[in-house]
C-alpha cells in the first residue's frame, strides 16, 4: 500500500488542518484533532471505534484534495471578474455581506446546509451546521482562531445534496478540490481574506492576556487594520498592538500559505480596501455572480471603494513575499513534485 502524501505534509508541519481529508476519506482512516498534530492512518489509537491499522486502502483521495499538495497561484487576481464594496443592515464584522449571503442561500433553498463557526462570550468556538436562516446569527463576526471546518462535512455529504462552504483560503482551496475531484454536492464556495490565524489556546492564553492585557470574556470584536491588531471590549474601548507583535504566534502552516484572497472561491469577501463598515467583494465565477445577484437588492453597493483593490494587491504581495520561500523550501523536501507556485 502506498502511503498517502498527506503524511509528508503533516510531518513537515505544513498541514493547514482544513479537515478536507477527514471528510472525504472513504475508509474513515483519518481523524482531525483541534490542532491536527497527528493524523497517521497507521496508528490504531487515532481510529474511530471499529477501525484497524490496515483501514487505509491506499486510494490517495486525501492527496487529491490537499491544498498544500496542489500548490498556489502566482496571480491571485487572474480570475477576478469584478470588485466593489457592499454593506447590509445585518450586524457582522463589517458590512455583513457574508451573513446576508448565507441567509439568502438558506431562505431560497439554493443550499440546504452551510458549515459555520459559532463562538461564546469567551471566544470558545464550535463547528455548527446552519440549515435555517436564523442559524446564521450564531456565526456573525470574524474569529481569528482556527477550526477544521471541512472535517464537519462528512455527515452533510451523506444527508444533503446542496452544500455551501464559507472559509479561509486553505479551506476554500480544499473545498474546490473536493468539488472537482470527489463530491459535487458543494454548490457554492465563499472565501474570506486571510493573512494568518491562531490556535485557540495561543489566542486566549498568550495574545489576549500577555500581549493585549485583556481577558477573553471582555472582548466583543477582533480586527486587523492599519498595521494593528485591534480588540474592542464591552466598555466601548479599542485596544491595539502592532501586527508584528502577534504575527510570530500564528499557526506555523500560515507562514507557508501563499493565498490571501481565497483564489478558489466563487465569491471572496473581506474588510480590506473599503471604508469602515463596508465589505470588499471579489466575484470570481459564474456561480459567484449568480448568487450575489440574489442579494443585490438587500445590500448597498459602492462601485469604486477606496483605498480599493490596490491595497488588497499590496497585502497579497506582502503575504507571498513573506511565505513563498518557506513553502518552496518544504516542497523541495517532499518526495512528490505536484506542489509549487503555478
Amino acid at each position: 500500500m502506498a502511503h498517502p502524501k498527506i503524511l509528508e505534509v503533516i510531518e513537515h508541519d505544513v498541514c493547514t488542518a482544513c479537515g478536507a481529508c477527514a471528510s472525504v476519506c472513504p475508509a474513515g482512516a483519518i481523524i482531525v484533532e483541534k490542532r491536527a498534530e497527528i493524523r497517521d492512518p497507521d496508528n490504531l489509537e487515532l481510529y474511530v471505534k471499529g477501525a484497524a491499522p490496515g483501514v487505509c486502502e491506499g486510494c490517495l483521495t486525501c492527496a487529491r484534495i490537499c491544498p498544500v499538495i496542489d500548490g498556489f497561484m502566482e496571480d491571485e487576481f487572474a480570475n477576478v471578474r469584478s470588485f466593489f464594496g457592499a454593506k447590509s443592515n445585518i450586524k457582522g464584522q463589517d458590512g455583513g455581506v457574508t451573513s446576508t449571503l448565507a441567509k439568502a442561500l438558506l431562505e431560497s433553498g439554493e443550499v440546504e446546509c452551510i458549515v459555520g463557526i459559532a463562538s461564546d462570550d469567551g471566544w470558545n468556538t464550535e463547528l455548527i451546521l446552519m440549515t435555517k436562516p436564523e442559524d446564521v446569527d450564531r456565526t456573525t463576526g470574524t474569529k481569528y482562531t482556527y477550526d477544521s471546518v471541512l472535517s464537519a462535512l462528512k455527515e452533510p455529504f451523506e444527508k444533503y445534496d446542496r452544500i455551501a462552504v464559507i472559509g479561509v483560503p486553505c479551506q476554500v482551496h480544499a473545498a474546490r478540490l473536493i468539488s472537482e475531484n470527489v463530491n459535487d454536492k458543494i454548490v457554492v464556495i465563499i472565501g474570506l481574506l486571510c493573512m494568518e490565524s491562531f490556535y485557540h489556546d495561543v489566542m486566549k492564553e498568550k495574545i489576549l492576556p500577555e500581549i493585549m492585557g485583556l481577558k477573553a470574556e471582555d472582548v466583543v470584536k477582533m480586527d486587523f487594520g492599519k498595521g494593528q491588531f485591534w480588540n474592542y471590549t464591552k466598555d466601548g474601548e479599542a485596544h491595539s498592538v502592532k501586527i508584528a507583535q502577534v504575527a510570530p504566534h500564528a499557526r506555523n502552516p500560515c507562514h507557508h500559505c501563499c493565498d490571501y484572497t481565497s483564489y478558489f472561491a466563487d465569491i471572496s469577501v473581506g474588510s480590506v480596501g473599503t471604508p469602515d463598515g463596508w465589505n470588499s467583494v471579489l466575484i470570481r465565477t459564474d456561480v459567484g455572480e449568480k448568487y450575489f445577484d440574489m442579494i443585490r437588492d438587500k445590500v448597498e453597493i459602492m462601485e469604486d471603494p477606496k483605498p480599493g483593490l490596490d491595497l488588497i494587491k499590496k497585502l497579497t504581495t506582502m503575504k507571498h513575499d513573506n511565505n513563498k520561500k518557506h513553502y518552496l523550501e518544504v516542497c523541495e523536501e517532499f518526495t512528490f513534485d505536484e506542489c509549487g507556485i503555478h
